[in-house]
């Protein structure tokens, strides 16, 4: 019944953004409709020791995975609450309908660091002599970064309870409007822990993660003009990468963090173009007399999907990555806008009009299907969970902007607000690995 020691991730964001616990409170809220077809009953019994911090353990990892959808959370009350496989009666756990059951110890080490124990045990099957562990760790962390923690722990049991990797540790950002003040903010994948990151009298458009996780490029007009600036979450240093003449818009970075396409109006209408991340090597990649415009990367490096009118309406074209022929991809429908690819690659979601709504939908590469998943009417921006299974986008409810999520397979729905104030813009931070 071995305890792997888990290290913390090679995440900057993690101590860049990292907030006190106090400090620690939602500025998006989460309501949450519709479920998987099949949940996977799983209880998160209290951690041993948790009641003497903020952030309460088990119940973050409790909320990470009920808003997944995938799963069925088995209330605790009046069970005995066990820290060790020793204590754990398998057939209570049973016949509470529980598959799975995760137990844990937080334990406070010398310097104020912690240690979180926690291991998953299987209440279904049992050996001889013992219950099965299906997983088990250590993670060493502190008390701000409890939440943090809880976040890779709800991560694991999503893996080894369904195949794929979780995105609860994960960050989102988005742009904020309060009155005549606008914030680009990043926060928690659950809407905790929001920290701005650069805030302007004038608008804020189009941030974009570089896929290591470690700066934010974005458009901003503070200079009375759309430029595009790439910034340092770590250190908050900022630089313009794109301030020629005429407009400087969309980027997106490419899959190594080396370069971002962007549209540049310099040379007449709105064209696709790749830059360095530090500003150099400008090249244009479309020539053409129409408006061309959100580039996005193919996760491979290989392609980019883009926006044109070129056939008369908008609709979503692939090209090679550094130029050349433009396929039409997107035939359903006169009005076909903001392709973003799926993290396999294999599918990209859009935004399609149909009868007047402006609604999300995916379309797979390899067949041309095209699958609706809202029909909220004024949807926009959508973007990947870094595992696939959520796509977030704005849109708006009684006249205010909001952020929503939708899974891949359109069953389950979250919406996302603060309490005041428009939110729109979002992008789904990268998912990076930690170091067992």
């Amino acid at each position: 019944m071995r305890l792997l020691r888990l290290n913390r991730f090679g995440y900057v964001l993690a101590l860049a953004l990292s907030l006190a616990a106090g400090n620690a409170r939602a500025a998006l809220t989460i309501e949450i409709t519709g479920g998987a077809a099949l949940q996977i009953p799983v209880a998160i019994a209290p951690f041993t020791g948790e009641q003497a911090y903020p952030d309460k353990v088990s119940q973050v990892i409790a909320a990470d995975l009920a808003r997944s959808g995938l799963f069925k959370i088995i209330n605790t009350a009046g069970m005995p609450i066990p820290s060790t496989p020793a204590q754990v009666r398998v057939n209570d756990w049973k016949a509470k309908g529980a598959v799975a059951l995760a137990i844990g110890t937080v334990l406070a080490q010398p310097g104020g660091r912690l240690d979180v124990q926690f291991r998953l045990l299987d209440t279904v099957h049992q050996d001889a002599t013992q219950v099965i562990q299906l997983a088990g760790y250590s993670l060493p962390t502190n008390t701000a970064q409890l939440r943090f923690t809880a976040h890779q722990i709800a991560d694991i049991i999503f893996e080894k309870l369904t195949g794929d990797p979780g995105a609860f540790a994960t960050r989102i950002a988005y742009i904020t409007k309060h009155g005549a003040a606008y914030e680009l903010q990043v926060a928690d994948s659950d809407g905790y822990n929001a920290q701005t990151i650069f805030h302007s009298r004038e608008p804020i458009i189009s941030p974009a993660w570089s896929p290591d996780g470690t700066k934010l490029a974005y458009v901003a007009f503070d200079q009375q003009r759309p430029i595009v600036y790439v910034q340092t979450l770590a250190t908050g240093r900022r630089q313009a990468i794109a301030k020629f003449k005429g407009n400087n818009s969309a980027p997106a970075w490419s899959p190594d963090s080396r370069q971002l396409a962007l549209v540049l109006t310099r040379d007449g209408l709105s064209q696709i173009y790749v830059i360095n991340a530090d500003g150099s090597g400008l090249k244009r990649l479309t020539h053409d007399a129409s408006i061309d415009t959100e580039p996005n990367w193919s996760p491979d490096g290989k392609y980019l999907l883009f926006t044109s009118d070129r056939g008369g309406s908008p609709q979503i074209y692939r090209m090679p990555a550094y130029g050349g022929e433009a396929v039409r991809l997107t035939f359903e429908g006169s009005y076909n806008v903001t392709p973003r690819y799926s993290p396999d690659g294999k599918s990209f979601a859009f935004i399609q009009r149909e009868g007047g709504k402006f609604r999300v939908a995916v379309q797979d590469l390899a067949s041309g299907q095209v699958q609706a998943l809202t029909d909220s009417g004024l949807d926009e921006s959508p973007t990947w969970a870094p595992n696939g299974k959520m796509i977030l986008y704005a849109t708006n409810i009684l006249g205010r902007g909001v952020l929503a999520a939708v899974s891949s397979d359109g069953r389950v729905k979250q919406k996302l607000s603060t309490q005041s104030g428009d939110v729109r813009e979002p992008a789904w931070g990268p998912l990076l690995k930690p170091k067992l």
